[in-house]
């Protein structure tokens, strides 16, 4: 297990002024080799004009740093709700928007999630997600769609392999559709992530190993099967810390990035990113039962 190639990192933000250069920065702050982060506030439309100079300033960067692009990730914003018909046109053009700024950045894996049915019904939504992606979707993209499994509270939909196979068997240009698992999502919607072996057997028969890309590594505050979705840090949950390491370490997956989105730590001021404690955790393949303090200390300093 010590030979599998680690690819590690976090969510991480992107602002007006350096853009790209601030996600790269703050990843490598962290000790990562992969990241992620939102080209915009992700609860409005709000963007920011992508600026050429500092793109070519920010892939410089990650050439210096060893960084591969594949392994940096956007995720959309959850305001795109492809499940909700009523919202077509919305969703199309404003997926569509996203889609370009990762070409203009380089960036080849958006993740994306399903959205909800809101009271439609499960076939309702599954069709309105396959006929925006077939409206967005063209033969010669160069990004991927990483389609996120969801814990399954209220309506949402790519909560199991059967619901994200339909998707894909209904689209057309499907090369360009991929998975993105989230440990916490999977471990409320159900699945058993202390046997992920078992899981990844029925992800590989079900829709095909090949089209996993990344993997959002998060512990859970819920039971298995609750269907809630509240992340928690690592080893502090439901998933447990060893079962994370197993999942993070597993050698059929050890070419895909696993990307933390564990919650800030709360201090008596403000809150801080767990990110470079937890990385360095998962290097160690150690808990620390410390590690909240150690972060509030030494941020809050």
């Amino acid at each position: 297990m010590g030979d599998v190639m680690l690819i590690i990192g976090s969510h991480v933000s992107f602002n007006k002024d350096e853009q790209m250069i601030k996600s790269i920065k703050e990843a490598l702050s962290y000790g990562s080799n992969a990241f992620m982060f939102y080209t915009g506030a992700p609860q409005n439309t709000l963007r920011v004009p992508l600026d050429f100079s500092l793109m070519v300033k920010a892939h410089d960067l990650l050439n210096e740093n060893n960084i591969d692009i594949s392994n940096v990730i956007v995720h959309a914003p959850y305001i795109i709700n492809l499940a909700n018909f009523e919202n077509f046109d919305f969703n199309v053009n404003f997926l569509k928007n996203e889609i370009e700024r990762c070409e203009f950045l380089g960036i080849k894996k958006l993740v994306l999630h399903p959205g909800s049915h809101v009271k439609n019904g499960v076939d309702v939504g599954l069709k309105s997600i396959v006929d925006t992606l077939n409206t967005v979707l063209t033969k010669n993209m160069k990004v991927k769609i990483c389609l996120e499994m969801m814990a399954g509270k209220g309506s949402e939909l790519g909560t199991n392999f059967n619901e994200m196979k339909y998707i894909i068997d209904n689209v057309k240009h499907n090369e360009n559709i991929m998975i993105c698992f989230d440990t916490c999502h999977m471990h409320d919607q159900g699945y058993d992530m202390s046997d992920f072996n078992s899981v990844l057997d029925e992800f590989d028969k079900v829709i095909g190993i090949d089209k996993l890309a990344c993997i959002h590594i998060n512990d859970s505050k819920n039971e298995r099967g609750i269907k809630k979705d509240r992340h928690e840090n690592i080893g502090f949950g439901c998933v447990g810390f060893d079962n994370l390491i197993n999942i993070i370490y597993n050698p059929r997956i050890q070419s895909i990035p696993k990307i933390l989105e564990t919650p800030w730590i709360k201090g008596e001021k403000d809150s801080y990113p767990p990110y470079k404690f937890e990385i360095e955790e998962i290097k160690n393949k150690k808990f620390d039962s410390d590690v909240i303090n150690k972060i509030i200390n030494y941020y809050g300093r």
